[in-house]
Order: C-alpha cells, then structure tokens, then sequence
C-alpha cells in the first residue's frame, strides 16, 4: 500500500511539473525545431572544432557551459520511412559501435506531429584503455536520438548531456525531440 501511495504521489507532483521553456525555430523549409531556453547556436567554427566532421550538421544549439547540446544533421540515404523496422536494429548497433558501452533506456518508431521517427534514449559510455599509464576516467553521457526520413534525406536529431545531469535535461530532451515539426 505504501508503495502505491508513493507511486500516485510522483505522478501527481509530476504532472504539474513545467515543461521545459522552448523557442520554435526554422531551420529549413517545411522544419522547425523547439530550441532549449538559453541555448545559442554555434557559429561555424564551433561546429568545425565540437564536430569535426566532412559533413557539418545543419545546426548546433549549445547551452551556456557549452556542455549540452542539440543538433540537427542531414544524411543522404537511399532507405525510405517503411524499412524503420529494419533501421531501428541498424542504427541501435551503429550507436553500440561507437562506444564502449552503451546502456538503454527506450528505444522505439513512435510518431510525433504526425511523422514517424525512429526513437533512442540510452546512456554512452567512452572508455580509454591507455597503454603507458592510468587509464583516464570513462566519459559518460546521456543522449537521445530521432532519425526521420523525408524524401533522399535522413534526419538526425541529438540531444547530449553529461549522464550525470540526467535529471536535469531528460524532461528538456523529450521536450526537444516532441517539438520537431518536419513537413
């Protein structure tokens, strides 16, 4: 009994909680993003050192520590929204490639805004195993990730926090990945 006492008193205090402030932005025709309240976008440079990549994302909002972004990238693909099936199993063992141990919380196709998007929340983590001294402390860090396919394009949407202040950005992330409008 008490644990049912407990859990109603959560979801009650829970529900009232507010949602994270968000700034509906353009970013190309027919998308629009919801923006974390103080976030700025990066300039080039920024995204040049923080992502270095041939591909530079579309955009990169970053909080005021610079320790938490969102980002928004663009992918050509040949695959079109009915294979997500068999997507969500591809890019789950893409993101289990990348780090050294990745722990997940939800993965899912869910629709948000009428459009279907494949859906991840996971903790990563970065180990350095180095050879000639101490090893360097993992880096771990909280991430969702929303891939939609429109056309020729895939999207890549990434929300990433330092996995202890999970609490503080997981209601912010689900916030970001629920304000996606893509037309």
């Amino acid at each position: 009994m008490k644990n049912l006492s407990f859990l109603l008193l959560f979801l009650t205090l829970t529900a009232f909680a507010p949602n994270p402030k968000l700034t509906s932005t353009k970013l190309a025709s027919g998308l629009t993003v919801g923006v974390p309240a103080g976030f700025a976008p990066l300039p080039d440079d920024g995204i040049a050192v923080k992502y270095p990549s041939p591909r530079k994302p579309l955009a990169v909002f970053s909080n005021p520590s610079g320790r938490v972004d969102f980002s928004v990238a663009l992918r050509p693909t040949t695959f079109e929204s009915f294979d997500y099936g068999v997507l969500i199993k591809i890019y789950k063992a893409s993101i289990q490639r990348l780090y050294s141990k990745v722990d997940f919380i939800k993965e899912d196709i869910r629709t948000v805004n009428g459009r279907d998007y494949m859906y991840f929340e996971f903790i990563s983590t970065v180990s350095d195993a180095r050879r000639n001294g101490s090893p360097l402390a993992p880096i771990k860090k909280y991430q969702t990730v929303q891939y939609a396919i429109l056309g020729s394009q895939l999207y890549v949407f990434t929300f990433v926090a330092p996995a202890d202040e999970q609490a503080q950005w997981q209601p912010t992330a689900q916030a970001v990945m629920n304000a996606i409008v893509m037309k």
